[in-house]
């Protein structure tokens, strides 16, 4: 299947401001553009630079001039058509045999405050077996403990606060998730991206970037949701990291006032 993707963000920069986007998709999913390309395009000539941060995502910064502001994408991805992979059988492995590069995944972050939700998390799952069974059980607990309103988004929330609160969007289900995988030992990031109405009903709710997040078992990553909590099809990820600050799509250093924010992720039809 294709998907069609992109995005139109317009700001009002009141002065010289410096900004990192995260907005590319990641460069695992690179070769699966079909139509179009994967480019940052700008309003006006703006001098802008790429580079990969510590996690391996593609960012681009920049010094944005004073005024109006808009940068937009449109591409075109081949896609499976397949829905998140669920192995059942996938194990769980001792902290001393995980490969360096993920025990990054085990430790509190920002957001995801593991020192504070350890104990309640030992105390809920230290009976579950390990591996894939303690992973479902912690999304269906994340899925069950929080109700989804945008009405309840809050940029400096965490997965404490989120626990408490039992209410929050796309970003706490992942955060609380995140960090009761970290609890229980297993190596879990959380990912940004696009995600549609693709195999499921649509919803009204203006189509916006998506959070989920990953877990290290059976030595790989897999996907999971606990917002959905049912495999999906048509997720395109864009950026990685310990949580989302790491994710951030925006990140301004100046005078800069969100104006636009449109985020478009389609099925396109067989023969378009």
């Amino acid at each position: 299947m294709k998907i069609r993707c992109g995005y139109e963000i317009a700001y009002d920069i009141g002065s010289p401001s410096p900004m990192i986007l995260l907005l590319n998709l990641a460069p695992d999913r690179a070769g699966d553009i079909v139509e179009g390309e994967d480019k940052v395009r700008f309003s006006r000539p703006v001098e802008h630079s790429e580079y990969r941060d510590l996690f391996g995502n593609r960012c681009v910064r920049l010094l944005a001039p004073p005024g109006p502001l808009v940068m937009s994408n449109d591409f075109v991805v081949r896609d499976s058509g397949l829905p998140d992979e669920v192995a059942a059988q996938a194990v769980q492995h001792p902290v001393q045999e995980l490969p360096s590069e993920v025990l990054v995944y085990l430790l509190g972050s920002r957001y995801c405050e593991t020192d504070r939700i350890s104990d309640q998390a030992w105390s809920l799952f230290g009976q579950v077996p390990k591996g894939w069974p303690l992973v479902q059980a912690i999304v269906d607990y994340a899925h069950s403990r929080i109700a989804f309103g945008y009405q309840h988004a809050r940029p400096t929330k965490t997965a404490f606060e989120a626990h408490q609160e039992q209410k929050g969007v796309c970003r706490d289900f992942a955060h609380l998730a995140v960090t009761l995988c970290r609890c229980m030992n297993i190596p879990a990031r959380y990912a940004t991206g696009y995600l549609g109405d693709i195999g499921v009903p649509p919803v009204d709710d203006p189509m916006d970037f998506s959070a989920w997040f990953e877990v290290y078992l059976g030595g790989r990553w897999y996907t999971m949701d606990a917002r959905h909590n049912v495999p999906r099809i048509g997720r395109v990820v864009m950026a990685r990291g310990r949580d989302a600050t790491d994710v951030a799509i925006v990140t301004s250093f100046g005078d800069c006032t969100l104006t636009g924010f449109k985020v478009v992720t389609e099925e396109v039809p067989d023969g378009a």
